[in-house]
């Protein structure tokens, strides 16, 4: 096994839930410093670490995240392919990052940053809020799954929205709707809603995607209580508070809503000096590169609008295996990610971001 095969091996057998990423962070950072970083933990327990001079004029940050959803996948290599928790979500596209600035020189004037970053499967993003204050890099690659030849450009917005309506107990053969009717006409009307505003839209990026992830109802012997929790996968033009405005009505007056988990969408832009890199990075090793929109979220929605620089999304992996008990990466794909890596290190802009 090929020590790039093996950094990734090692960081995946390290468990490391949201909350729970310490001794994964470690181990990184220790790599790292063997592999020619100046590595640390910081103070949000990211492991971070810097290739080329501290004072370069110019910043490429690889922003990873090391943490995982829980569940355990027994680590394993068969014929070619790793599969263990971590290894597509995204494991494989931080040791790529890594793997990829230990082997390569950065252009003069650059220094690269690679970021491994913590809770980032946790609503909180701890770790991503730490790194948008602490930096301001000219370029930006976030590590999540793209398949090695292909570059993720945007990611919807998120939101969760809590119901919960209570009245007093009436029996079942008075007319009045019970609770969980009216709870199941809120979730109705916003099934309404959001039909009306994907009218008209051309791809599934641009359009509201409601999720209802849970109902329930109870009863203390007077009084009768329904919750629902609805999810909502929002395109650039609204943002969550405009989501909240609109739902709001729809509500029964005496409901209580509850918006948490919020991010807005993010697009990056199609060219600019960061996707001419990776174009050619990618063309450079043979492959067909192609674009991506994400209808999940990712890092790039917390530091994206904050830094304002070229941001992409980039790394090994199909991300339809994302969380599920089948997640695996073939290595040869990990290998040619780490190439494109490389290559767009050697191959940085003279000036910047242009």
């Amino acid at each position: 096994m090929t020590p790039d095969r093996g950094l990734l091996v090692d960081l995946v057998r390290c468990p490391s839930p949201s909350g729970e990423e310490g001794p994964a962070v470690a181990y990184l950072v220790d790599w790292m410093r063997e592999h020619g970083f100046a590595a640390h933990v910081d103070e949000a327990g990211n492991a971070v670490g810097v290739r080329g001079p501290a004072d370069a004029p110019h910043t490429l940050m690889l922003l990873g995240h090391i943490d995982t959803v829980p569940g355990v996948i027994p680590v394993r290599v068969a014929d070619g392919v790793l599969y263990g928790r971590g290894s597509v979500d995204a494991k494989g596209s931080l040791c790529a990052f890594a793997a990829a600035a230990a082997g390569a020189s950065p252009s003069d004037g650059w220094r690269v940053i690679v970021a491994g970053a913590v809770e980032e499967e946790a609503p909180t993003s701890k770790g991503a809020h730490a790194i948008r204050e602490r930096y301001r890099p000219d370029l930006c690659i976030i590590g999540e799954p793209s398949g090695a030849d292909r570059i993720t450009l945007g990611y919807k917005g998120h939101l969760l929205l809590d119901y919960t309506l209570t009245r007093p107990l009436a029996h079942t053969s008075r007319p009045e709707p019970s609770v969980a009717a009216r709870g199941a006409a809120f979730w109705s009307a916003i099934l309404d809603w959001a039909a009306a505003q994907n009218a008209g839209a051309g791809r599934s990026f641009d359009e509201v995607a409601p999720h209802l992830r849970a109902i329930n109802t109870d009863s203390d012997g007077l009084r009768e209580t329904v919750r629902l929790t609805v999810g909502f996968r929002l395109p650039p033009r609204l943002a969550p508070e405009d989501v909240v405005a609109a739902v709001t009505p729809l509500a029964e007056p005496d409901a209580t809503l509850h918006a948490y988990s919020t991010a807005r969408a993010y697009l990056g832009e199609k060219n600019n000096a960061l996707v001419r890199g990776m174009l050619a990075a990618i063309r450079a090793g043979g492959g067909r590169p192609g674009f991506v929109l994400k209808g999940g979220t990712s890092d790039m929605n917390v530091v994206g609008a904050a830094w304002g620089c070229p941001i992409v999304a980039y790394g090994p992996g199909d991300s339809a295996l994302d969380h599920t008990p089948d997640e695996h990466l073939p290595l040869d794909e990990y290998d040619a990610a780490i190439r494109t890596l490389r290559h767009l290190i050697a191959h940085l802009p003279d000036r910047g971001a242009g």
